[in-house]
């Protein structure tokens, strides 16, 4: 455990929790999340998820102005549908993508875990990808994706990073309430 693991939990936990409130500020501290991690991955050799935390940073930039342009058409976020086709379409596609991210860490790279990794890798881009257009999904997917981080960050012996990643699926379970409540309340209001 090192100090820059210590920060970028602490700066992680922040970003969540502005994530789930549905505040813009949750994607500066992303963005520094990311950028923490980056360093950190790379050092255990976990490249998927280095490179992820590269592609994060741009999806953290797509996020914000997305939020932003919504907040400023209706004033505050609002929680958007995600038809069902559209859905089981990007989860194969992204399924599709992790294998041949895979295959390429596993013959490329010395990566300590390659097709974990990259599945890995693959399904938080799209769950983040969901979190940029305010898609209930979103949460549902990164509870799935964050129980099997923490498995994969106790067999790297990064423990405090597990146990971020422990919280991480309460935020999202929480998030996944919080959400659907400001989606019930959306489709209370009358529409103007």
């Amino acid at each position: 455990m090192s100090e820059l693991e210590i920060i970028a939990v602490l700066v992680s936990c922040i970003a969540v929790a502005l994530t789930v409130c549905r505040h813009m500020l949750c994607w500066p501290f992303n963005l520094l999340a990311y950028v923490l991690y980056a360093f950190i991955f790379f050092d255990y050799k976990l490249y998927g998820e280095t490179i992820l935390q590269i592609l994060f940073m741009g999806l953290a930039v797509y996020g914000f102005l997305q939020w932003k342009q919504g907040q400023a058409t209706d004033h505050e976020i609002r929680i958007e549908p995600l038809p069902q086709g559209q859905l089981w379409l990007q989860v194969a596609v992204t399924a599709l993508f992790g294998v041949l991210f895979g295959a390429g860490l596993k013959f490329l790279t010395d990566a300590a875990v390659p097709w974990l990794d990259a599945q890995l890798a693959a399904f938080s881009l799209l769950a983040t990808y969901w979190t940029s257009r305010k898609y209930i999904a979103t949460w549902v997917l990164w509870v799935v994706v964050d129980i099997i981080y923490v498995g994969m960050f106790i067999y790297k012996d990064l423990l405090l990073t597990a146990g971020l990643y422990a919280v991480f699926v309460l935020l999202a379970a929480y998030g996944w309430y919080t959400w659907l409540q400001a989606k019930h309340k959306q489709q209370s209001m009358p529409s103007g």
